[in-house]
């Protein structure tokens, strides 16, 4: 699945509706910011793919990755637009095979997890001007989702005060 849409217009929400909805609800529902939760490059793939001991300086043991931790469930990469080249092709090779390494291993480790990737950038265009993999995008573009922000759907307003209004007051509601 792939979201697109301006921030703030409901992405996180939308993806998490998605996992709750589905046979993987019962599985964990991760949440990843590609440019807020991961750091640098090396960083940021130890966060993902966890890394083995001694695979840079601080790595005094194994870690699990989230990937690892959103196996049997669904992991939401927020931000896909801003992943680095390096990061774009591990991410690839995740989708092709339900594998990966964790930084400094080896072997191949087995995932069965959901993809969501969300962006507010215009990826479509990026693959054209060549800053994004043409091949990644395909993959992650098998069921668009474009979010339009609330400007664009007046109409959803009134149900929307209604919402926030049950929920500012306890009333019951959705």
């Amino acid at each position: 699945v792939l979201m697109l849409g301006e921030s703030g217009t409901g992405k996180t929400f939308i993806a998490q509706k998605i996992h709750a909805l589905s046979p993987r609800r019962l599985g964990p529902f991760i949440q990843v910011g590609l440019t807020s939760d991961l750091g640098s490059d090396n960083i940021g793939q130890s966060n993902l793919f966890g890394h083995e001991r001694g695979a840079f300086t601080g790595a005094t043991e194994q870690k699990q990755g989230l990937f690892s931790l959103a196996n049997g469930g669904t992991i939401l990469l927020d931000e896909i637009g801003d992943a680095s080249p390096e990061l774009q092709a591990k991410l690839l090779r995740v989708i092709d095979t339900s594998t990966f390494k964790r930084l400094g291993g080896v072997h191949d480790i087995q995932v069965d997890a959901r993809i969501i990737a969300a962006t507010h950038q215009p990826v479509e265009a990026m693959v054209r001007e060549g800053k994004f993999r043409q091949d990644l995008y395909y993959r992650l573009n098998v069921i668009p989702i474009h979010v339009p922000p609330l400007r664009e759907q007046p109409e959803s307003v009134p149900a929307l005060a209604d919402f926030l209004l049950a929920r500012v007051t306890g009333a019951s509601g959705n």
